[in-house]
């Protein structure tokens, strides 16, 4: 009998040892260190809007103590680089995934196989159709597209013949930009929208391109025949602003754009842009990586986070708050 008891001590001691092991396993997530490996995956890398998103979610990762991992496609336009950006960050196992899908349709498997696999999916800045997620955090897309027709209706003293230069096919974020826009403008029945199905596509060359065919499609006899413009990103505003630049148009049509960058900033300074509606993407990437990692740890998220917009103008560039939002990151 004692040789058994002893035995059985030994067994104890070994099953207590392995079920130990298993689990500092599953409680120790990401790295060595227990570090939780949150994966932030935007549309594209190269746009400001990228960047200052990046900083944000750096800021939470620093603030506590998790890892965050950046990348997504280098354009806009990549479905199928982003899908599989996704997907190679489900079979890594991350403990989290933070989402900007480009296409509000593209992406549904993808995040829908990663939450059937055990990783929470957080989306931010452009939604994703049909989806439960872990929260939305983002800019009120539709309310700021108003803003941006209000002020072009008050640029234009309510009368005027208007261009919409469309971003890109799939995007959630700025059709929604697009129809408050247009919403605003219904308003107003003094303003003519004389196009409106034009797409810039996801660069810069793109857009101008697009501008360069609206100006020779409206230009009668060396006069433009629109009075203002809006543009829903940054690469189709400055694409456009290119090619008023390059037509000798610049500040003679009234131009709202959305985003900022060095470039669109000066450009409101000189006078040939009149606005600019502004997100504030440091904070959208900050408050996404918060949130998922709340998440994680067993805290209650809300549903939808607005991150707010701003209408930049001439007048109000050079208030604190105002020039802190539009500042490059450093």
């Amino acid at each position: 009998m004692g040789m058994r008891r002893a035995w059985i001590v030994v067994l104890f001691v070994v099953v207590a040892a392995l079920a130990g092991c298993q689990g500092e396993k599953e409680s120790g997530v990401g790295d060595g260190e227990g570090k939780l490996r949150i994966a932030v995956i935007p549309k594209g890398t190269t746009h400001e809007f990228w960047k200052s998103v990046h900083a944000g979610a750096r800021d939470a990762a620093d603030e506590l103590g998790v890892e965050v991992i950046w990348k997504g496609p280098l354009k806009e336009d990549d479905r199928e680089e982003q899908i599989k950006v996704v997907e190679d960050f489900t079979t890594q196992r991350v403990d989290g995934i933070v989402l900007a899908p480009l296409d509000d349709m593209a992406l549904r498997v993808p995040v829908q196989d990663a939450q059937r696999g055990g990783i929470p999916v957080l989306i931010f800045d452009s939604g994703l159709k049909d989806v439960d997620t872990v929260s939305f955090v983002a800019t009120d897309n539709f309310a700021a597209g108003e803003l941006a027709g209000e002020k072009l209706v008050e640029l234009l003293g309510g009368q005027g013949r208007v261009i919409l230069l469309r971003y890109q096919e799939g995007s959630a974020s700025t059709h929604e930009r697009e129809e408050g826009f247009l919403e605003a403008l219904r308003a107003a029945p003094g303003i003519q929208v004389i196009s409106q199905e034009q797409y810039a596509g996801a660069t810069t060359e793109s857009a101008q391109k697009a501008g360069e065919n609206l100006i020779a499609r409206f230009r009668e006899g060396g006069a433009f025949g629109a009075d203002g413009i809006f543009c829903p990103n940054e690469s189709s505003t400055f694409g456009m602003l290119r090619a008023l630049q390059d037509a000798g148009l610049a500040g003679e049509v009234r131009f709202v754009g959305f985003d900022a960058s060095d470039k669109m900033v000066q450009a409101l300074r000189e006078g040939h842009l009149d606005a600019l509606v502004v997100q504030n993407p440091r904070k959208m990437g900050y408050l996404a990586v918060k949130s998922i990692v709340a998440h994680i740890r067993g805290q209650g998220v809300e549903k939808r986070i607005d991150t707010g917009a701003t209408l930049v103008t001439r007048e109000n560039l050079s208030d604190p708050e105002i020039a802190d939002l539009v500042a490059p990151v450093k």
